[in-house]
């Protein structure tokens, strides 16, 4: 059965009311079906039960509002339902690993969830195939199991000039699968070239030459910039890599960009063999 129309109708329904108070049950009268079908099928459609998508939207919404405000974050956070300062500091904290007023004092890029829709993807970014040499980075290991969380926390407690001694420099995201563990390790740092700050808590990681896709994420703002990211990586792993006569060498995988820029674009380094290499 399609549920793409009833379930447009619901989000429709949520949209329109962000700022009132939103009753699952009144959420299910919008789609026509009882609250436990209502559930298991807004669930199954969009990924996310009724509820995180109402909290997620309200604050992307929180967010996107406290950007250049003045008026007091709480006051924003009440007209959007939540009912207590307490209340929406833990929740805005439990989704970004930062408090708002760091937030709103730096200005970062924050994952921020859009309203749904059901409109067809059509992603598309052509890679640059090019053979580097190999570096040095200086990194923190993440202790974040969503990685956008520790980049929050990056960018917030201002670790990039902490390492470097103050200089703007390119920030690396590096990935490896932990084979052992049996997850993903993510880190974040400087090349060692520049690291001549406080490298207290940091490790080296040497990064291999050699081929590597390179992909540029599509111009972003603020607001969208993670998003895109998100859809970049999306289309290498289920498009690209899928479709192409290149496989992952399994080595480590990184994103670099540079934060103070506020340009919103990154390069993402896939490590790369053709498949008769590999075989």
């Amino acid at each position: 059965m399609d549920y793409t129309k009833h379930i447009a109708d619901t989000v429709d329904y949520i949209e329109d009311n962000l700022n009132n108070d939103i009753c699952i049950a009144d959420c299910a009268k919008a789609c026509g079906y009882s609250v436990y079908h209502f559930i298991r099928v807004f669930k199954e459609v969009i990924g996310l039960t009724p509820s995180d998508y109402i909290r997620k939207r309200r604050l992307s919404e929180i967010a996107k509002e406290i950007e250049g405000n003045n008026e007091y974050i709480s006051e924003i956070a009440f007209r959007y339902g939540f009912n207590s300062k307490e209340n929406f500091l833990r929740a805005f904290k439990n989704e970004h690993g930062i408090l708002p007023t760091e937030y709103k004092s730096i200005e970062n890029s924050l994952q921020l969830y859009d309203r749904f829709t059901f409109h067809e993807n059509n992603f598309f970014i052509a890679p640059r195939i090019v053979k580097t040499e190999p570096f040095c980075l200086t990194v923190y290991k993440s202790d974040e199991s969503h990685i956008p969380n520790f980049w929050n926390k990056y960018n917030a407690k201002g670790y990039s000039l902490k390492l470097s001694g103050g200089i703007i420099t390119r920030d690396y995201g590096v990935s490896i699968w932990n084979f052992t563990e049996n997850k993903l390790d993510y880190y974040i740092g400087i090349k060692s070239d520049y690291a001549m700050g406080d490298l207290s808590g940091t490790a080296k990681i040497n990064i291999s030459g050699g081929l590597y896709a390179i992909f540029s994420t599509p111009a972003a703002n603020h607001n969208d910039f993670i998003k895109i990211i998100h859809s970049t990586w999306d289309y290498i792993n289920n498009v690209w890599l899928k479709n192409s006569e290149y496989r992952r060498t399994g080595d480590y995988e990184f994103e670099c960009y540079i934060e103070k820029s506020r340009l919103f674009s990154e390069d993402i380094y896939i490590p790369i063999k053709t498949k008769e290499d590999l075989s």
